[in-house]
């Protein structure tokens, strides 16, 4: 029986490659979700799309679909012997780089087409060795696609597929002028295919949109009745800033959650909370952005693996990550952006699964409590827990160290990416 989060289109019926059939069906996906649904038919007409949709529906998938069914069924367009993606993607975060990859890889697992991902922070002379092997599909992260195009390892005049992913996250992390300098390197958008993604198709979205696409690019939104997932099941604790490190002992112990993601706004802070729950009998462990690269992206494999159960967060893990299984999302402090509380929470209750979402309203955050509730359209019930109650349950709590003295704990804004392979050398369709 079809889920009820999916559609009823079905990955058969769009006459997709035999090897792309293959790859889906190993990964036991039937039927397309909404966003695939809609996206998918008209990229493969061959028409340029401005796709919006909840984040954890399958954007990625679709994307990932349409651009190698062109790869397969279209003969490539470089010269023999010449290093020249067909598809280029861009991500605004290692994170999302690498989990774009990982998608590919498991996608196309049967089509022979080679991939890379490149990204800033390691692996700097294995990514530069994989692509000089050639690639049929470049993923990756702005900075470090740049130093390897102005070394001319690549170029980008043979480019048949350009995808933006979050190209709303691109304009806050400042990189629209990068963007802008690669879209600028590659042939005119009549003679590409174009697909843009973004949680919000705001004015500076669609205007990047126009510019760099065909004339006639497809916009399409997927908005459920609600904004955010309407499996998460959200609730909100007014506490002070003093309750809270206990309260989320208290919490934890009460809720007894398998995989939890704690949301915090600044690096300090989640040291703070790491601390704290490890003193307390929990194995957590810290994700923001200056954690090391290779660090960074053992402690989501171990995440996602299981072994680490708590994984206290700056919003750079907040995009694009789908991390099967969470089961809580804590919002620790309310994010200052009200969009930023949709991406939180939505990496709880993903691909039609259930979860919780439960946010902390300090003193210091209660001021963007209004914004979260007119963004999302509802008010959100409060936790049926008092915070005396969460505290009773830890009647032997060991309190951090204090924070060295020169913080003063105001909000301040917080957060911040497989294995290459492949080669373009040889023949990419077989």
């Amino acid at each position: 029986m079809k889920p009820d989060h999916l559609s009823d289109v079905t990955f058969a019926s769009l006459n997709l490659h035999p090897r792309l059939l293959s790859g889906l069906e190993k990964l036991g996906y039937g039927h397309c979700t909404p966003i695939q649904a809609a996206c998918l038919p008209r990229a493969l007409a061959g028409q340029d799309l401005a796709g919006q949709a909840q984040t954890g529906t399958g954007k990625t998938a679709a994307f990932l679909l349409a651009t190698m069914q062109h790869l397969l069924t279209n003969a490539p367009r470089s010269p023999e012997g010449v290093v020249a993606p067909g598809a280029f993607m861009l991500a605004p975060t290692r994170e999302l780089a690498v989990q774009i990859y990982n998608d590919a890889k498991a996608l196309g697992a049967d089509t022979g087409l080679s991939m890379t991902v490149c990204y800033g922070g390691a692996g700097y002379e294995q990514q530069r060795a994989e692509i000089e092997r050639g690639v049929d599909i470049l993923i990756g992260t702005p900075g470090r696609l740049i130093d390897f195009y102005k070394q001319k390892l690549y170029t980008l005049d043979y480019v048949e597929i350009m995808v933006l992913d979050e190209a709303d996250r691109m304009f806050d992390l400042g990189f629209i002028d990068d963007i802008r300098y690669l879209l600028r390197k590659m042939p005119p958008p009549a003679e590409r295919k174009s697909y843009l993604f973004s949680a919000t198709l705001s004015h500076r979205v669609l205007e990047l949109a126009f510019e760099h696409m065909k004339p006639d690019v497809q916009k399409i939104e997927i908005e459920p009745e609600q904004v955010t997932a309407e499996r998460v099941k959200q609730a909100l604790l007014h506490i002070s800033n003093s309750d809270k490190l206990q309260a989320l002992v208290g919490l934890l112990r009460q809720h007894d959650p398998v995989r939890t993601l704690v949301f915090v706004n600044t690096k300090r802070d989640c040291e703070q909370v790491e601390n704290a729950l490890n003193l307390n009998g929990f194995e957590a462990a810290t994700l923001s952005g200056d954690v090391a690269q290779t660090r960074r992206l053992k402690l989501l494999q171990d995440f996602k693996d299981g072994k680490l159960p708590i994984l206290v967060a700056t919003d750079v893990a907040a995009r694009g990550l789908h991390i099967s299984g969470v089961t809580h999302v804590i919002n620790f402090d309310l994010p200052q952006d009200a969009a930023d509380y949709v991406h939180r929470i939505g990496r709880t209750a993903r691909a039609g699964a259930q979860g919780d979402a439960i946010s902390f309203c300090c003193e210091s955050y209660v001021y963007s409590l209004p914004d979260i509730e007119n963004y999302i359209g509802m008010r959100i019930p409060a936790l049926p827990e008092s915070v005396e109650q969460l505290k009773a349950g830890v009647p032997y709590y060991v309190a951090p160290p204090r924070p060295s003295r020169d913080f003063r704990g105001g909000p301040r804004r917080g957060g911040g990416g497989g294995r290459p392979g492949g080669g373009r050398g040889g023949p990419r369709r077989r």
